[in-house]
């Protein structure tokens, strides 16, 4: 297994009606402990409407996130691509390029939220044609090109970047990919990688999963593009990690029903479909029916390890931010997570957790030939300090 990188897609998502500027404040405490514990990147949503997704320019949160962090990889998860100019998002990404000197990373998609879109005239068909188009501009823009486009929303006219990628020669691009192919077209006919939002949060999703990067190598091949790299493959999916299960059912019982209830009763998004009644109907949920683990660093582990094997392989798991439990609760899940689940999944060739194992085993096999040893060192100096006193007699 090759080293699988660790990380968070941050929405976020917060209950309406408490106070937005605490809550910004935590996601921002958040992305400083992921960084501090070691985790490789993390992702932050655009939306505009339902009072619980409150990050309206990705971007902008980046870059003082960016202030606040020393190496964890910052990206936009996504960048609404139809709302917008394209050659405003490349302009407004090279420029975070440099600011962040190369941490940054580019996610599109069509929107998320229907109420988005519809407050500047979209539908969602609208917005999936605009993403194929503004996708196509974005990426001939970061290649140095001068375009000349009329899209249904936007003209350009000899358009073209001032500044180049801080990144060599780009930084990273990754397509959102949640129920239907549209994102792994585009990615494998760009050769960029793969934003699996949904793919873990249904059953059907995770069935579908080896599919998607099918469809990736199959428009690669289609577009005489070499074979994409599972390393630009991350896979979204949901866990809270407690020292026992029951901890972590306790734990979850803060603010896991708000959670579902947003997107059974608010949000009009079909493809994060969720069922439960009650608290353990909720998480009963999520470690049943397989999108996700609410328990202990083994059920991360063995969660982890089923997506790997279903997959095919990945290049990230990430963590979908949320606030089932308080936000010490959250942090030590994080904390949990970083030592015991992610040193099985990192090394080159044998993991690190692995290695200290073998050493520990190394080490066990041979305590009693090594003691012994250092019983008789300590019996023969003994006896020659005791033959020297004899000696000055």
């Amino acid at each position: 297994m090759s080293r699988l990188r660790f990380g968070a897609f941050l929405a976020p998502f917060h209950p309406a009606g408490e106070n937005p500027t605490l809550a910004l404040q935590r996601d921002l405490d958040l992305i400083e402990h992921m960084d501090r514990l070691g985790y490789d990147e993390v992702w932050v949503g655009e939306h505009h409407s339902a009072g619980s997704e409150i990050i309206a320019a990705p971007e902008i949160f980046l870059a003082a996130a960016a202030e606040r962090t020393r190496r964890i990889r910052l990206g936009t998860g996504v960048t609404s691509l139809a709302y917008h100019n394209p050659l405003w998002v490349a302009d407004r990404m090279v420029l975070l390029d440099h600011l962040t000197r190369g941490r940054t990373m580019l996610g599109v998609g069509p929107g998320s939220l229907p109420t988005d879109s519809a407050m500047i005239g979209l539908t969602p068909t609208d917005t999936r044609e605009l993403l194929d188009v503004n996708f196509d501009i974005v990426m001939r823009l970061l290649a140095g090109e001068t375009v000349t486009a009329q899209t249904a929303t936007h003209r350009l006219v000899d358009a073209r970047l001032q500044l180049r990628p801080y990144s060599e020669p780009c930084f990273d691009i990754a397509v959102a990919a949640v129920a239907s192919p549209t994102g792994p077209r585009l990615a494998g006919r760009h050769g960029t990688g793969l934003l699996s939002i949904g793919a873990t949060l249904t059953k059907e999703g995770f069935d579908a999963l080896a599919h998607h990067w099918g469809v990736v190598e199959e428009r690669a091949a289609h577009y005489g593009r070499p074979v994409p790299d599972r390393s630009g493959w991350r896979l979204v999916g949901l866990m809270h990690i407690a020292e026992t299960r029951e901890q972590a059912y306790r734990e979850v019982e803060y603010g896991i029903e708000e959670w579902f209830r947003y997107f059974q009763k608010i949000a009009a998004f079909p493809q994060m479909a969720v069922s439960g009644g009650n608290v353990r109907e909720m998480i009963d949920h999520i470690n049943n029916a397989g999108v996700g683990a609410i328990g202990t660093p083994e059920d991360a582990r063995a969660q982890v390890q089923r997506l790997w094997d279903q997959s095919g392989g990945f290049g990230a798991m990430l963590l979908m931010a949320h606030e089932w439990a308080d936000p010490a609760a959250t942090g030590r899940s994080l904390e949990l997570i970083a030592q015991h689940v992610m040193p099985h999944f990192q090394g080159h060739g044998t993991s690190h957790a692995r290695s200290t194992l073998d050493a520990k085993e190394r080490a066990r096999a041979s305590r009693d030939s090594h003691a012994q040893a250092q019983l008789s060192a300590v019996a023969h100096m003994t006896e020659k300090y005791a033959k020297e006193i004899a000696d000055k007699q």
